[in-house]
């Protein structure tokens, strides 16, 4: 019985040591305003902050590096036909023909020159069909609207300049045209000297879908051949089809490529005080019935 009396005093007496230490420290330790205390908190923030310094930088998000994996290998014509399938995919989405190819179709045409029996002249283009053959504008070759006129004027020379020099040629086949700008409104030439160049390829009923892009060559205001490009508008109520392409003096007659580099049609006239707003024919069967 004595000795729990001296384990409790014992204890008692280490309790009062802790509690007597506690209250030493506590009452030594200096009281934190709460002021203080947000003031710290902020430099602590500072610090991490200037620790962490942000800088400028692109917006470009890091991919993780890629397997190594070998490029396929191609047999060179394989590649060749595909870089050939891709450029023409390209050409065909943006509307555009191969240089190589515009530059080939110029030569297919060649300055028109005609004069009648008052002394006037005027000019255009014709394009090669092959064997001879030219196809070209009715109102270039023929004088329209002499109906009824008791002194009719007739055109009585025409010349093709091919290679430079001058080549009589002949009217063999025309349309029923007695005004410009008109369905009827085209003639088929022939000349008797063999020519070196190349035939146009022929693209008959071409739709001339709103939007399509069109090439057109012609000798522009008698200075060569030249080439523009435009778009499909519409067709006319006399079948003739609509178009924003240069409709200088001298391009009718000229050639109406499409993408393929086909002839589909000849320029034949455009607005009045519209340089711009041309007129179409579309290539018709009967206009190479006597094309041989």
């Amino acid at each position: 019985m004595a000795k729990d009396r001296v384990a409790i005093r014992v204890i008692a007496a280490a309790f009062a040591v802790l509690f007597f230490g506690l209250g030493s420290y506590l009452g030594a330790r200096p009281s934190v305003e709460p002021q203080q205390e947000l003031a710290a908190l902020r430099a602590d923030i500072a610090l991490l902050r200037k620790q962490q310094e942000l800088a400028p930088t692109g917006t470009a998000g890091m991919s993780p590096t890629p397997p190594v994996v070998e490029a396929p290998v191609f047999d060179p014509g394989e590649r060749a036909a595909i870089v050939a399938d891709v450029k023409r995919q390209l050409q065909t989405e943006m509307g555009l023909l191969p240089l190589t190819l515009i530059r080939d179709r110029r030569h297919s045409f060649v300055e028109l020159h005609s004069s009648d029996d008052r002394g006037a002249s005027s000019y255009g283009t014709a394009g090669y069909l092959g064997h001879g053959y030219f196809i070209t504008v009715k109102h270039g070759v023929i004088a329209l609207g002499q109906e009824g006129a008791s002194d009719p004027r007739v055109i009585n020379s025409i010349t093709l300049m091919i290679d430079g020099r001058p080549i009589s040629a002949r009217v063999v086949d025309a349309g029923d045209a007695r005004v410009e700008v008109d369905p009827g409104d085209w003639a088929i030439l022939k000349v008797d000297e063999g020519v070196d160049l190349p035939a146009l390829k022929v693209a008959l009923n071409y739709p001339f879908a709103f939007a399509d892009p069109i090439f057109r060559l012609g000798n522009d205001y008698s200075k060569g051949i030249v080439v523009s490009t435009g778009y499909v508008g519409q067709r006319t109520p006399n079948q003739l089809v609509t178009c924003l392409t240069d409709g200088h003096p001298g391009v009718s007659g000229g050639g109406v490529l499409n993408a393929e580099g086909r002839l589909v049609g000849i320029p034949v006239g455009r607005m009045q005080g519209d340089f711009r707003f041309s007129f179409i024919l579309p290539l018709r069967d009967e206009m190479f019935q006597k094309v041989k």
